[in-house]
């Protein structure tokens, strides 16, 4: 690949976040704010301060559990929608964990807290995975099913089995002391914690796997071609159940940040669609560790920069973030657009490349003798 090609494919995400942020922007023209102005104070709203920074991190942090979920089973060929679901569950088991188990001391406690979580994620993701792999069922389906089971079971367990006697809210009681994990004094009030140190290493973990360990490789080689990875002799439902089990168990550990780190108990709509706003910061980060980090933090930014428009503005409210934010998944999915710069950019083909093409081209029509994979970072 030529370093032409790899520079705008590097610099094409940060293209399409500025040409989405861009007209979404202008829509706010048409509301009657300036968008300099608007711009301005979603700026000041998610940097301007220790604590509003602390807000943009807090928001962050799930959402780098959620992308990194969607970016493994994408991975493995795979679209995980049920994001939502397994943070549900996952956030429950890391409650349930320190209800049941409250005497247990720090920092043994979050550490069975951080194992609640993931577990009980993975086992939701574990459903979907099976499904697909032993009866065919295809996961989209599955896991937009399995969403809403998750919340009535979620909804049970929290009014009729781990209810707070004390609180009139839907939510649990409250886990051990033992379990809340340390706050970043450094932002203030804002309630960011050691989570999203977590969330950070989860991303090397991520990164470590796919790209340094065979089952990394088995993963991506799946994923890429199912028929040259079951030639080399990969079981591919073997590995669609573990890439779900993975993906189920990143999103589950939504509940270290929201409950341990935060409101110290599981409540009924914790999570504002945290789960589905991984599926775009995925995609924006192009399933790859980096990317879904730096992703999460620009939406984490648009979700907290965006908070302060219905105080400052007249005509915008909050809800221009998911406006912004689709704007920028639309431009970063539009192939046709890219694909035509990239048109524009290459030169035509010489006669004798063409020869040559050709005859490469008559060879793939022989009969193949063996098959290998061939799975590129």
């Amino acid at each position: 690949m030529k370093v032409g090609k790899r520079v705008f494919r590097f610099f094409q995400p940060v293209f399409s976040v500025i040409l989405g942020l861009g007209i979404g922007l202008l829509i706010t023209y048409a509301a009657g704010e300036s968008p300099w102005n608007v711009f301005q104070i979603m700026i000041k709203s998610a940097f301007g301060s220790r604590y509003d920074l602390g807000m943009t991190l807090f928001y962050t942090t799930p959402l780098i559990f959620t992308g990194l979920s969607v970016a493994v089973a994408f991975h493995a060929g795979l679209f995980n929608i049920g994001g939502e679901g397994q943070l549900e569950v996952g956030a429950l088991v890391t409650a349930a964990v320190g209800i049941c188990l409250a005497g247990v001391p720090f920092p043994l406690a979050p550490i069975l807290g951080i194992l609640g979580g993931f577990f009980g994620g993975a086992l939701w993701g574990a459903i979907p995975g099976w499904l697909r792999a032993r009866r065919g069922s295809h996961e989209v389906i599955n896991t937009i099913m399995l969403n809403f089971i998750s919340a009535g079971l979620c909804s049970w367990v929290t009014l009729y089995v781990l209810k707070n006697p004390d609180s009139q809210n839907p939510e649990t009681a409250s886990v051990g002391a033992g379990y809340l994990i340390p706050q970043l004094k450094f932002f203030g009030e804002a309630p960011v914690s050691v989570a999203i140190l977590l969330a950070l290493l989860a991303s090397v973990f991520v990164w470590f796997l796919l790209w340094k360990t065979s089952l990394g490789f088995e993963i991506r080689a799946v994923g890429q071609n199912e028929v040259a990875a079951k030639a080399a002799g990969i079981d591919v439902g073997k590995i669609r159940i573990l890439a779900m089990v993975i993906a189920g168990g990143l999103a589950g550990l939504v509940g270290v940040s929201e409950v341990l780190g935060y409101a110290g108990r599981f409540k009924i709509g914790l999570s504002p669609a945290y789960g589905f706003m991984g599926i775009a910061v995925a995609l924006l980060g192009r399933s790859r560790p980096l990317g879904v980090v730096a992703s999460a933090l620009l939406f984490g930014a648009l979700h907290k920069g965006t908070s302060d428009l219905d105080f400052e503005t007249e005509n915008v409210t909050r809800d221009l973030s998911l406006i912004l934010q689709a704007m920028v998944i639309l431009c970063v999915s539009a192939d046709g657009l890219w694909s035509f710069f990239g048109k524009r950019r290459k030169k035509p083909e010489s006669p004798q490349s063409q020869n040559v093409a050709g005859s490469l081209a008559s060879t793939a029509t022989a009969p193949a003798t063996s098959a290998k994979v061939k799975v590129t970072p």
